[in-house]
């Protein structure tokens, strides 16, 4: 039988994902020449305290245990949503640390993000200016830039990136799904339906090379990937996962083909465990903030990081009851007002 659960929110490295049950029939993908997965460790921005700390210390509800293994299994995007703080983005970095799934990589979504960035980057301008200096530099005319040399001037994204034929699934982040331009979403439906993209500068550029392999930058490093014939097929479908703090309806074509998980304001049980996971056993002071964070969290104006900043702040100064009383008061409320940061 296959192993269920392959993620078990338990934060304990292992190599299960290697014992995923093969893919549905209508989710399965054959892209190639096989790439193995880069090391985490290798790469500096995976291994950032702050993202490296989110990692470590995500406390998964059982719900999202039973919804990434879904997302894993049917080879899904995952989609979620929730309010700022209840760690829709600290969740791929936890997966990806668990199942051994490389640096995660990133698409911070704006509203004039387009599918074209999350593919990939060209510059037509540098190329034409390294074309004009390198036939200055040898006595010909300057022209416009043949097929050679695109592979310099062009770099995938995230999105482009994770599509990769790697030999086990990468993780990546799209983040803030909700603020992007209202199409994007549905732009967004074919390229994670085929797991596959075409680029169409190296399409033109594949006839001048005597394979049809151009090496071209990945997202998050300076290692060169092969691109055959400019078309780019996944093997092994990424762990996408898209969060949103609900601020638009998305449409039913493309909710259908994501696993939605709606991540709650943790309980009181929950924020013991993310205060234990994070600063230690919660004490008296820990335990008199957190009860004070549950009645004012309801009002949706904080988020789980402003109760740890206030206990951290209140062990550091070693506070007694009166100050401590004024800092629940005072610092809580300011701190959620402004900072809206999802570590958790």
């Amino acid at each position: 039988m296959p192993l269920w659960p392959v993620y078990t929110g338990t934060n304990e490295p292992h190599d299960g994902i290697t014992e995923l049950p093969a893919p549905p029939p209508w989710r399965a993908f054959d892209g190639g020449p096989v790439l193995p997965v880069p090391d985490a460790a290798a790469d500096t921005a995976a291994v950032s305290p702050d993202r490296t700390h989110r990692a470590e210390t995500y406390q998964a509800t059982e719900e999202t245990v039973e919804l990434v293994n879904a997302a894993l299994y049917l080879r899904r995007p995952l989609l979620v949503t929730g309010p700022p703080g209840t760690g829709k983005s600290s969740l791929v970095y936890a997966v990806a640390r668990e199942l051994g799934l490389g640096p995660v990589l990133r698409w911070n979504i704006t509203s004039r993000s387009t599918l074209h960035d999350g593919l990939y980057q060209y510059d037509p301008l540098s190329r034409l200016y390294a074309a004009r200096q390198e036939a200055a530099g040898e006595g010909r005319t300057a022209g416009a830039a043949d097929g050679s040399g695109i592979e310099d001037h062009l770099r995938l994204g995230p999105l482009g990136t994770a599509l990769l034929p790697y030999d086990r699934p990468r993780a990546l982040l799209i983040d803030e799904i909700d603020k992007s331009d209202l199409d994007l979403p549905n732009d967004l439906l074919n390229v994670l339906e085929e797991g596959q993209y075409e680029i169409p500068e190296l399409v033109r550029a594949a006839r001048l090379t005597p394979d049809g392999v151009t090496e071209v930058l990945a997202d998050g490093t300076d290692e060169r990937v092969p691109v055959v014939r400019g078309r780019v097929r996944c093997r092994a479908f990424p762990f996408v996962v898209l969060t949103s703090n609900g601020e638009r309806e998305f449409p039913p074509a493309f909710l259908r083909r994501c696993v939605t998980l709606h991540l709650r304001q943790p309980d009181d049980r929950h924020l013991a465990g993310i205060v234990r996971a994070h600063l230690g056993e919660p004490d008296a002071c820990a335990r008199s903030l957190i009860d004070r964070f549950l009645s004012r969290s309801g009002a949706g104006d904080l988020a789980t990081d402003q109760l740890l900043n206030a206990i951290y702040l209140a062990r550091s100064a070693d506070l007694d009851a009166e100050s401590l009383d004024r800092l629940a008061e005072q610092l809580m409320p300011y701190l959620g007002q402004s900072a809206r940061s999802d570590v958790f």
